[in-house]
């Protein structure tokens, strides 16, 4: 006759957080598994790993969301096809569950209560109790507006690299022009104008010699 299993689950960094679960003994772990997910918001597309412990919270057989072979050759076996009857020996029986290895976070459960007989109006496993607010399973980082990937800050590169070549294709056809016009060489207008100012300067510098010559002169006279 199947008995329903009262199960505490707390969170090992978060005492003040618990579920309490019931579910029957006929039920495998990865109806547990699901039960604890749901319950405390997180997804269950994490790999997890329960483990019977001893009272003092020694970890031993593993139980795991898909079956493995360790390089042991020790089998793990798979959480659907593992009841719970099967593995509970201890009215206050203690398990370890391990849930996404990479955020490693860590519950302890212990056995509460062995109810004898089952709620026809009650759809198990189910969470009949909650206290406290559990953890975001995937904690968010907001990026300020100064912080950039590396996808941003290479496109802000070209972006200002952009701008830098076309500055400088700016600044050579400024360049190019300046050469342009050193290349055409003065206007015959400005050469003309510039030969005759040059024959009025020799002109004035001859009279002015002939004068200072002829004073010169007056002078040696006296």
């Amino acid at each position: 006759m199947p008995v329903v299993y009262r199960f505490r689950v707390t969170f090992e960094d978060y005492d003040e957080v618990s579920r309490d679960i019931e579910i029957k003994n006929l039920q495998t772990f990865e109806d547990l598994h699901n039960t604890i997910q749901s319950s405390i918001g997180f997804d269950n597309s994490k790999a997890a790993s329960f483990f019977m412990s001893t009272d003092h919270w020694l970890k031993g057989q593993e139980i795991a969301t898909e079956e493995r072979t360790t390089k042991s050759g020790e089998k793990i076996p798979a959480m659907k096809d593992c009841r719970l009857c099967d593995f509970i020996a201890d009215p206050h029986q203690k398990i370890i569950y391990i849930s996404d290895y990479d955020a490693n976070w860590s519950f302890l459960i212990e056995l509460a209560k062995i109810i004898p007989s089952t709620d026809p109006g009650r759809n198990y496993p189910v969470c009949v109790k909650s206290t406290g607010e559990a953890p975001k399973q995937y904690i968010t980082i907001p990026l300020s507006k100064s912080a950039l990937s590396p996808e941003d800050s290479l496109a802000s590169l070209l972006m200002v690299g952009g701008e830098l070549e076309e500055e400088e294709d700016e600044v050579d056809d400024i360049k190019d022009d300046l050469m342009e016009e050193s290349e055409e060489g003065v206007e015959m207008d400005e050469i003309e104008g510039m030969s005759e100012e040059g024959e009025d300067d020799d002109t004035e510098k001859e009279e002015g010699e002939e004068e200072s010559f002829s004073d010169e002169d007056q002078q040696d006279d006296y």
